[in-house]
């Protein structure tokens, strides 16, 4: 068994899909048109280009269960998922000048260090360090 995609609920595939690629620098893999102008759009790292992708997934907007779960989750400041860096500080740093809004700057916790910053597509997501 093996994570071939994990998928993040968006409200705006391409607004998240500029997010995720311009400012994030996450790969588009997969841009497949569906109906009612959906698409299945898949992302992944460019250090890792045949690994596990992200789906960027309309779902609160057509399943309100789905929109009720992300809003809760963001209300509580939980974030959707996490993404591995080299360096927190660093790419805080980076995604501070590029105007992404931090709800936790970076902070020590145990052998690692975080920061959690808003996708703009309704999820936090949580920037992790291992030391």
């Amino acid at each position: 068994m093996r994570i071939k995609i994990v998928s993040i609920p968006v409200s705006d595939q391409q607004k998240a899909l500029d997010f995720y690629t311009d400012i994030l620098g996450f790969v588009k893999k997969v841009d497949m048109p569906l109906s009612e102008g959906n698409r299945w759009l898949t992302l992944v790292s460019k250090y890792d280009q045949d690994g596990p992708e992200l789906l960027l997934e309309p779902a609160p907007v057509h399943y309100a269960p789905s929109k009720v779960y992300q809003d809760e989750l963001k209300k509580s400041g939980i974030p959707w998922t996490q993404f591995y860096v080299d360096n927190v500080q660093e790419e805080y740093d980076r995604l501070s000048k590029l105007g992404v809004e931090f709800s936790m700057k970076p902070t020590e916790m145990g052998t690692v260090v975080v920061a959690v910053f808003d996708d703009t597509n309704g999820n936090y997501i949580q920037l992790v360090e291992e030391k």
